[in-house]
């Protein structure tokens, strides 16, 4: 059973790392400025996540149970495998297609700029990229619903 403390702590997370942008883009900053409170969020994020980290492998349960924990997991090392093979396959479709999407927009985006009637056309090429991470998360289902 979940405790509110374990409930909250996602939601305290997150504010403690979006919080500090609110303040970055409210008072406009100077570029000095602004590398400060870059690396201070930075940083913030980083302590976030180390307590993230710390709560849910280290956490209150795994020391109360002792290895129990441990000893629970259960699989085989071609489900281990499996989910590897749909992790990558989400993974680096997702990466192709950021990269195929930062190629065609500014291409299509100049396109357009020089003649409006390139719309259909350039937004054809842009939508072709971001089909790519599609396909890669449709892969990783059927990847997962074979184990």
């Amino acid at each position: 059973m979940l405790t509110l403390l374990e409930m909250l702590l996602p939601l305290i997370a997150v504010i403690l790392v979006i919080a500090p942008l609110f303040f970055i883009y409210k008072k406009g900053a100077s570029a000095e400025n602004l590398k400060t409170k870059l690396i201070a969020q930075i940083c913030v994020f980083g302590g976030v996540f180390v307590l993230a980290v710390l709560f849910q492998f280290g956490g209150v349960h795994a020391l109360a149970e002792g290895t129990a924990a441990a000893n629970s997991i259960t699989g085989t090392l071609a489900q281990g495998m499996g989910f590897i093979a749909a992790a990558l396959a989400t993974g680096c479709s997702a990466i192709g297609a950021g990269w195929a999407v930062a190629s065609a927009a500014p291409a299509a985006i100049g396109a357009i700029s020089e003649n409006s009637e390139n719309f259909g056309k350039a937004i054809i090429f842009v939508a072709l990229g971001e089909g790519v991470a599609i396909y890669g998360l449709l892969i990783s289902i059927l990847i997962i619903n074979k184990l």
